[in-house]
């Protein structure tokens, strides 16, 4: 009887791989799919200069003159040259990013000498960087719970999960960060189990690794500090001694980083954080950024209350599976188990919420709360594997938790389906940026066009330099000056303008504007 059921789980176990394996061709294909259709809002535009090596300073100098520019020409400062190294990279970083780590943006500008220059290319940098998702976290499921189903349940989950795909599909570092905290944590469990030099070298590389790819892996290293102390007992015992070695060797690499932050700030970096929210703001803000780990239909703030009423039911039950996801996790695991998973949900997740909370600001965002999506899927991924593999379970009752895997599976698939089909997504910052596809259909329609600006070329000309045909010319003039219209042009368009160069247009050149959006403005030579 044993031994029929041995093979009956075989048979089972063999099924689930096949459809695993089916999920991840699947995951790989919403991860490169459309790469160069969503919109390229401000902080992908922000990466693209960094990779180019220029600063915000060279760009407003060498454009903001007057002069004729072509859409190729802005490409310029938004893909690697011969005019710039990779010492300038790095001089710009610390110039005027500081806050974001080298590590991506040196391995993205080797990825796009390499394979050319355009937004897919840039994008698929992250996408291929996101794969190396999959193999970690089957890693660390296999060191944290011992079980081969639970791993292959977490990378079905994280393989078709929205909130994986849509950064993977963004010219950031969040794929880099997702993958280092899955090595780090991996080669923590590793080294507690194996107690040996090498592994604790190993780990001291992968939180080098992590200090370099997202400023937030510090509350990473902290958090697996606390799970250490805690799983030794505050006791300086050879494991504790070992980790407090690695850590520190570690740390110390990341010292000359600090040192540059310290001395090159930049406060305005964070400054939409400190929008005002009430306190049912911010729950339903978290709420919709838990909910988006299994299902996300591109809800934004700018979208209809009856819209995001209508979601309550949904996100009311995958709350629901999550903390009894916990719950069950608490109950069941041994206490190195759940108390890592309780960690890394609590690494970045617990510092946001309490901001948001105490001081009504809105700091919490789904890229900031990557950590704690991943505790939540292992959460889940464990409760799953147990709820289908106990013997003592009954069998409807895993037949009911097999239909709520596939259902949590097609959720993620239909989210993946619609994202890849849409140029605008709610991670673009649609409330500011939606308008601007309709804005350059409107001027790319015309053969001899020119827009003119005295607005912020990064980001928002540059934003907009994507999605212009290379036909059209641009003219970037500084604020209180007037640019010297050439003649030649049938139509003359106003982006983002000042209030100084509206009436100077219309006082100097005799034209009338005629408004077609808040950005855009039509110049007319009045009669």
């Amino acid at each position: 009887m044993k031994k029929q059921l041995s093979q009956n789980w075989l048979v089972s176990q063999s099924l689930l791989r096949f459809l695993i394996i089916f999920l991840l061709v699947i995951g790989v294909f919403f991860r490169f799919v459309n790469l160069d259709k969503k919109i390229y809002w401000s902080d992908e535009v922000l990466s693209s200069l960094r990779i180019s090596g220029y600063t915000q300073s060279e760009v407003e100098t060498n454009l903001r003159n007057g002069n004729l520019i072509s859409v190729e020409e802005l490409y310029k400062y938004q893909y690697p040259n011969r005019e710039k190294t990779t010492i300038d990279v790095m001089k710009g970083i610390v110039l005027e990013d500081s806050h974001i780590l080298p590590l991506h943006v040196l391995l993205a500008r080797f990825w796009v000498k390499l394979f050319g220059n355009s937004v897919a290319v840039t994008r698929s940098f992250s996408a291929f960087i996101s794969l190396l998702t999959f193999p970690c976290i089957y890693w660390l499921c296999k060191e944290l719970f011992r079980s081969s189903l639970t791993g292959w349940i977490a990378m079905a989950l994280v393989t078709v999960s929205p909130a994986h795909v849509i950064y993977a599909q963004e010219a950031r570092a969040y794929s880099l960060w997702i993958v280092a905290i899955l090595i780090s944590s991996a080669a923590l469990l590793r080294a507690m189990r194996l107690k040996t030099k090498v592994s604790w070298c190993i780990y001291t590389v992968t939180l080098s690794l992590g200090f370099y790819s997202h400023i937030f892996f510090g509350f990473i290293a902290f958090a697996q500090a606390i799970y250490v102390a805690i799983i030794e007992r505050f006791r300086l015992s050879k494991t504790s001694i070992s980790y407090l070695l690695a850590s520190l060797l570690g740390f110390m690499t990341f010292v000359p980083w600090i040192w540059i932050i310290l001395t090159n700030s930049h406060s305005g970096a964070i400054s939409w954080a400190n929008a005002k929210q009430s306190l049912f703001d911010s729950a339903t803000r978290w709420a919709g950024i838990i909910s988006r780990v299994f299902l996300d239909l591109g809800i934004s703030p700018s979208d209809s209350k009856e819209l995001k009423f209508a979601l309550i039911p949904f996100i009311g039950i995958i709350l629901t599976l999550i903390i009894y996801s916990i719950y069950v996790l608490c109950r069941r695991s041994p206490k190195r188990v759940w108390l890592f998973i309780l960690t890394l949900i609590g690494s970045v997740g617990l510092p946001l919420v309490i901001l948001d909370f105490a001081f009504q600001k809105r700091y919490g965002t789904s890229r900031y709360t990557l950590p704690s999506i991943l505790g939540i899927q292992l959460a889940v991924a464990y409760l799953l594997a147990n709820k289908i593999r106990f013997s003592n379970t009954k069998i409807f009752q895993k037949k009911l938790w097999s239909v709520a895997s596939v259902l949590i599976i097609i959720s993620g698939i239909v989210s993946c389906g619609i994202s890849s089909q849409s140029q605008m997504w709610w991670n673009k910052f649609p409330e500011k940026y939606e308008q601007y596809p309709k804005i350059a259909n409107i001027v790319s329609q015309y053969d001899k066009a020119l827009l003119i600006s005295d607005g912020r070329i990064v980001p928002e000309i540059q934003i907009l330099a994507h999605l212009l045909v290379p036909k059209v010319q641009l003219q970037i003039v500084s604020s209180n000056k007037l640019p010297e219209i050439p003649s030649g042009f049938t139509d003359i368009f106003l982006f983002l303008p000042s209030d100084s160069l509206k009436a100077g247009i219309e006082k100097i050149y005799n034209f009338k504007l005629q408004q077609i959006d808040k950005f855009l403005w039509k110049a007319i030579k009045s009669s």
